[in-house]
């Protein structure tokens, strides 16, 4: 596939993500309707691109993916800015189809957000690594349901103390919609791409021979 074809597959699929998570949020309702949706929005994007760009949608895991040696460094920052700007577009969409409700910013106390997006980046790069560039696991049929299930165990456990993103671009596009604000971004960033190469490190380090 081509580059272009690449970066715009990451900026749809970053887009239908962030628009689920806005909709979702914003307008669908509380209980079990948006993390449900959010992990089912990604699913089946990821089954949509995977074929195209590897389906990251995510700098936390394009950066997991680089580490771990099965993404050019190349496409590193075109991905990341593919993602921003798909996440960036969606939050403007939420915010015009939101037609001005009320939205109250998260507050969130910084230890248990850090640690909690932490682990789940972790999880979910580490499952991405497992099911999406493992030799082990190579042609399988079910890497997109293992993603989106991993984003959509997350939501449920630690979306209440975090947030649930685990995901920089998620986090700049919550930040738009007023879910999160601005002050927020850094724990994101932080223990979004932290957790992304302790993945990719610990990934490498228990399959040595998978290279």
């Amino acid at each position: 596939m081509s580059r272009l074809s690449r970066y715009i597959t990451e900026l749809i699929g970053t887009f239908f993500l962030v628009l689920t998570i806005g909709c979702t949020v914003i307008l669908g309702g509380a209980g079990v309707i948006p993390p449900l949706a959010i992990g089912l929005a990604l699913m089946v994007m990821v089954f949509a691109g995977g074929h195209v760009s590897g389906a990251h949608y995510n700098p936390a895991v394009t950066l997991g993916v680089w580490l771990r040696g099965k993404c050019e460094a190349a496409d590193v920052v075109p991905y990341w800015v593919s993602q921003i700007v798909g996440a960036s577009l969606a939050a403007l969409v939420v915010r015009y189809l939101a037609g001005g409700a009320p939205v109250a910013p998260m507050a969130l106390k910084i230890g248990p957000a850090l640690l909690a997006e932490f682990l789940f980046t972790f999880a979910l790069v580490y499952v991405v690594l497992n099911v999406a560039t493992a030799k082990g696991t190579a042609n399988n049929s079910f890497y997109g349901l293992a993603i989106g299930m991993t984003v959509t165990a997350g939501a449920f456990a630690v979306g209440g103390i975090s947030g649930g993103a685990f995901n920089p671009a998620v986090a700049v596009g919550i930040s738009i919609m007023g879910i999160s604000p601005w002050s927020n971004l850094w724990i994101y960033l932080v223990a979004n791409l932290l957790g992304a190469a302790v993945a990719a490190g610990v990934f490498k380090v228990s399959m040595p021979d998978d290279g």
